[in-house]
């Protein structure tokens, strides 16, 4: 089981897990497990709003010095309806969306559950609400069109508008069990839930795993190489944020990140990522996620930031039209990355964006580091005219869902203190094997970090190279070229094996003897016996 769970206990993590599978359970047998995937993180999400918003209003009302609670009043009634009515417009500069008492979670589930409680239409409209309370304010963008993959008119839900009632009434009241805590401010129930559900999904959705989501234990590495020595950052950027937990893991490392940018090439993936922001109580005014192409149309692209990560699709491909030669992310360098092969492209983008004091961590297959052609000019680029690479860092395979080939992380920084050295670690053995899938554990993690700060020689683990080891062997950075993992095998006693091969022979003819004496017993031809000419 991967699982992002951090801030609950084993308790609160069997329950949540009981709960979230009922649910997967009730959905698996009318949709696959992509679409359930996205029904359950949109309630999950609409549950959190909802949550949200009680806890918002209840302060507000106890300050007005009230007993009642938010869900309790009525908007029938003109006082209360007056209360509604300032809680929802400040609810809208602060949390940046509001909801009214009927609109809650709790209380459509509530209403679900009986005898007469239709309530499909209501939650549609309720979707609406969120987004059109939106309209005209600075959170808008962040929550423009997220409900849209929650298609309650589906007959993947049901063939009737009934059958669809009762099993969204089944999801919504399973989820109303589940206490989300969201009072405690050291815990972040909800959030860990949903990515520990993106986690789940993801390691059951084979390829497309990759488009949304990074496994814990790599992001973890990158956030901790991109915030090495720092407790505080300006920005952080994932050119190909998925769901967004990579920027999340880098947000976690420090004490706060001032603003947090993303851009996402897939719908659905996007939404989630504006989704898992607002989940981790991240304010809308503190991140920037975009749905777009990055190569062809960068959305972020008259910025720079402190730290930049990212796990884009490997070997992807992409028009390399002659036209991005004229591209500032791309002309320096004379040649364009493979049509079938963007993985450079992505590193000149990022490389391009990143700020002049900051960090970069990219993971990459194997082949960045040693083909030649365009790539191989483009990395010769990086190395001996901006001099940019300061460590790579080779992955174990078999650590990616959908995918077993070994990777490697590539960092960058454009003022590098160590200017004439490029660090090697070889940390492909660095895994604990986990039925068919390899993990980074903690005590990995910690080991490659731990060296990577050091910048020491490790035996058999990491090499410091100059750069003239590097154009001695013409700008390829395969790892095993500066990392020697040979492990020479014990030298054979060839004596030993011939007396042992002698001993063997001398049981064999005992053995044949004795055979020939109970065949004689027996009066049967021996198959050992010698045969007489």
């Amino acid at each position: 089981m991967t699982t992002a769970v951090l801030s609950m206990s084993q308790a609160q993590l069997q329950q949540l897990k009981k709960n979230l599978w009922s649910i997967a359970n009730d959905l698996r047998g009318t949709m696959g497990a992509d679409e359930f995937r996205d029904y359950i993180l949109g309630f999950i999400f609409y549950k959190y709003l909802s949550e949200k918003t009680v806890n918002f209003a209840n302060i507000l009302l106890q300050e007005e010095g009230l007993d009642e609670k938010y869900y309790e009043l009525d908007e029938n009634n003109p006082e209360h309806l007056e209360f509604i009515q300032a809680i929802q417009d400040n609810a809208i500069s602060d949390v940046g969306f509001s909801l009214a008492p009927k609109q809650l979670f709790h209380s459509l589930a509530e209403r679900g559950r009986q005898a007469d409680g239709f309530i499909l239409d209501d939650l549609t409209n309720t979707f609406k609400v969120i987004q059109n309370s939106t309209a005209g304010t600075e959170s808008e963008d962040d929550f423009a069109n997220l409900f849209e993959d929650l298609d309650l008119n589906s007959t993947k839900l049901g063939n009737n508008a009934t059958d669809r009632n009762t099993l969204i009434t089944k999801v919504l009241s399973h989820l109303d069990k589940i206490d989300f805590d969201l009072s405690n401010t050291e815990s972040d129930v909800l959030g860990d839930a949903y990515e520990y559900l993106i986690g789940e999904f993801a390691s059951g959705a084979g390829k497309k795993a990759g488009e949304f989501y990074t496994p814990q234990a790599v992001s973890t590495l990158l956030a901790k190489i991109v915030t090495d020595g720092k407790t505080q950052l300006r920005s952080v950027y994932d050119p190909t944020c998925g769901s967004g937990s990579l920027l999340l893991r880098v947000k976690r490392e420090v004490n706060d990140v001032d603003m947090i940018y993303g851009q996402e090439m897939n719908r659905t993936t996007y939404n989630l990522a504006r989704m898992n922001m607002i989940l981790h109580d991240v304010h809308f005014s503190k991140f920037d996620i975009k749905q777009d192409n990055t190569l062809t149309r960068p959305q972020h692209l008259n910025q720079k930031f402190e730290a930049v990560v990212a796990n884009p699709p490997f070997s992807a491909h992409w028009s390399a039209d002659p036209l991005f030669l004229q591209d500032d992310r791309f002309s320096p360098y004379g040649k364009l990355a493979p049509k079938t092969k963007a993985d450079m492209a992505f590193v000149q983008h990022m490389l391009y964006q990143l700020d002049e004091d900051g960090t970069m961590a990219v993971v990459l297959p194997h082949g960045v580091l040693f083909r030649g052609s365009s790539e191989g000019t483009i990395r010769q680029h990086l190395i001996e005219k901006m001099n940019v690479i300061d460590a790579v860092i080779g992955l174990p395979s078999n650590i990616f869902y959908g995918t077993s080939i070994p990777t490697c992380v590539l960092v960058l920084k454009k003022n590098r203190s160590n200017d004439d050295k490029i660090f090697f670690i070889d940390a492909s053995k660095e895994f604990e094997k986990q039925k068919t899938q390899n993990y980074l554990n903690p005590e990995h993690i910690t080991k490659i970090i731990e060296c990577y700060h050091t910048r020491e020689n490790v035996d058999k683990f990491a090499q410091v190279a100059t750069l003239q080891d590097i154009q001695d062997n013409d700008f390829n950075l395969n790892i095993p070229r500066y990392v020697d993992t040979f492990e020479a095998e014990a030298e054979i006693d060839l004596a030993e094996v011939a007396k042992q091969l002698q001993d063997l022979e001398q049981q064999s003819q005992e053995t044949d003897q004795t055979i020939n004496a109970f065949c004689a017993e027996l009066g049967i031809d021996s198959p050992f016996a010698e045969v007489k000419s």
